[in-house]
This record gives C-alpha cells, sequence and structure tokens, in this order.
C-alpha cells in the first residue's frame, strides 16, 4: 500500500514538473537510505544523470516562469511528464515493496501505467489552467503560479517519499484544485461566447 502511495504522489509531482521527482528520488537514492532503487533504475542515482536532470530542470524552471513561453513548453512537457510520472512510479514501487504485492512483482507494467495516467492528468490540468491565469493577469500571475507549483512538486516528491500515508491529503487537493479550476474555465468560456450571442 505504501510503495504505491509514493508510486502516486512522485506521479502527481512529475506532472507539475518532471525533473524534481526524479532529482528527489536519485539524490535520496544516492547519499541517504530512505530509497534503494533497483538495478533497473540505478541510472537515477548516477552523478551524470543527476546532473543532467538538474540542468534540465534548471531551464524548466526558468522557461515555465514566462508568458506564452510556458504553454510552448506545456506542448513539449505532454511528453516529457508522463514518461517521468511512469518512471517515478515503477522505480519507487519496485524499490520499496513495501505492500510485499505478489501480484504488482508479476506486473510490473502497472506502475508505469499508473505513473504515466497520473501524470498526464495532473499536466493536463496545469496546462489547461495556465492560460486562464496568464489572461488574466496579464502574464503578471506566471511566475508566481510556477513558482507554486515547483514548490508543490517538491513538497509532494519528499512527502511520497518520507511520509507515504499523507499522500492521500494531497491527492485529494490535487483533485480538488482541478475541479475549481476546470469550472472556471467553463465559466470563463460560457462569458466570452454571451457576448457574441447577443446581435
Amino acid at each position: 500500500m505504501f510503495a504505491t502511495l509514493t508510486g502516486l504522489g512522485l506521479s502527481a509531482s512529475a506532472g507539475l514538473n518532471a525533473y524534481i521527482p526524479i532529482l528527489v528520488v536519485g539524490l535520496l537514492a544516492r547519499f541517504t537510505d530512505a530509497v534503494v532503487l533497483p538495478h533497473q533504475f540505478a541510472w537515477m542515482s548516477n552523478g551524470w544523470a543527476l546532473a543532467a536532470v538538474a540542468a534540465l530542470l534548471a531551464v524548466e524552471v526558468v522557461l515555465d516562469k514566462v508568458a506564452v513561453v510556458d504553454h510552448v513548453n506545456d506542448a513539449i512537457q505532454t511528453f516529457v511528464r508522463p514518461a517521468a510520472g511512469g518512471a517515478v512510479f515503477a522505480a519507487s514501487d519496485a524499490a520499496g515493496r513495501i505492500d510485499h504485492s505478489a501480484w504488482m512483482s508479476g506486473h510490473p507494467w502497472v506502475g508505469w501505467v499508473l505513473g504515466i495516467v497520473v501524470a498526464l492528468v495532473v499536466h493536463l490540468t496545469k496546462a489547461g489552467a495556465r492560460p486562464v491565469i496568464n489572461a488574466g493577469t496579464v502574464g503578471l500571475g506566471t511566475p508566481f503560479v510556477s513558482a507554486a507549483e515547483d514548490a508543490m512538486s517538491l513538497v509532494t516528491s519528499l512527502i511520497a517519499v518520507l511520509l507515504p500515508a499523507l499522500v492521500i491529503l494531497f491527492l485529494i487537493v490535487f483533485a480538488l484544485i482541478g475541479w475549481r479550476l476546470t469550472r472556471r474555465l467553463r465559466r470563463l468560456r460560457r462569458k466570452r461566447r454571451s457576448p457574441e450571442a447577443i446581435p
């Protein structure tokens, strides 16, 4: 159960920022005993891989703070974030095995699929909300929202590994935020259509 919660938390985090959960897992595996990666995921704790992920994170952090550029970045990340979500879910599930699930051990692809789906849902929510935020704040709110997303990704990653029971709370928060943003988007679309409908 806990390994699955860890995987879900890391995948949700990857939906916000692909590189933060990989970096968290890699650094914890390299410098602590909190994460023990199996051989097929040992690359995550390799020094060169960590340096490359850190460089990609730096680029992502800058690009995501600029209005309009963040839309292009989100389009590119549509492929990267779900893949990262699948990788961190599979790595954490394979590494943890805290739930001792024989079925999960015999079906490792399930972790990849769950991670990809969770990361994709979070990513699509984030990417769908950004145009509304950018338009509503004339781009001024973009860096603040992006910084909040990065902070949430980091906190969620750490909680997923160190206190997996709290992941349920974070997933509920993600779901509520997504629900509220979806309602707000629908309201804005209705407002834009209503003046056009009047002759």
